[in-house]
């Protein structure tokens, strides 16, 4: 048998070991992995940091779950693909920390609109009035809170399709009404 046969079997003792309690099991099956999940989660994200952060995230979340996994020869692609989301959630979440940066650092440049003595822009105020308050809850998911729409789709329980369906709705009412509106 050789070397990579013999890594193999000791890993899938340790994953069955583990499901059945033994926390020295755990521990060595972490020390064996977790520079390998590391150097993925790197690849991933391309910051060396962040990869630590999204391993332990996976850590946490293969543990937990450690004893819904029927075989233990599925151990290595099921730890990967946990990795892969966690990843992919960190990356997701950068982007929006980006979009919203990119769209403050607009903000800031933008020459101010006409305001109402309470400070509010008149324009955009009297365009989102045209909305229902499903729509208003929308826009505000969307653009004001910086949800995915797929976490406005679990949010309200509708598809993620109805959403973009919606937004896309609400952003051709608003744009009528700002047209109507500005000179």
């Amino acid at each position: 048998m050789c070397m990579d046969q013999r890594d193999k079997l000791y890993d899938e003792w340790l994953v069955a070991a583990s499901q059945a309690g033994d926390a020295g099991a755990l521990d060595e099956l972490v020390r064996r992995w977790h520079p390998r999940l590391v150097r993925q989660a790197c690849a991933l994200t391309g910051d060396g940091e962040a990869a630590r952060d999204v391993a332990q995230d996976a850590w946490i979340a293969m543990v937990r779950n450690l004893g819904h996994l029927d075989d233990p020869v599925a151990f290595p692609a099921w730890a990967f693909r946990i990795l892969h989301g966690k990843a992919i959630d960190w990356i997701r979440k950068q982007q929006r920390r980006r979009r919203r940066d990119h769209a403050f650092e607009e903000l800031a440049n933008a020459p101010p609109p006409p305001l109402r003595a309470d400070g509010k822009d008149v324009a955009l105020e009297a365009a989102l009035d045209i909305l229902s308050p499903e729509q208003r809850a929308l826009v505000n998911l969307y653009y004001f809170e910086q949800l995915s729409v797929a976490e406005i789709a679990e949010v309200l329980g509708i598809s993620p399709g109805t959403v973009k369906s919606r937004l896309y709705h609400c952003r051709q009412q608003l744009r009528r009404r700002l047209e109507e509106t500005t000179p």
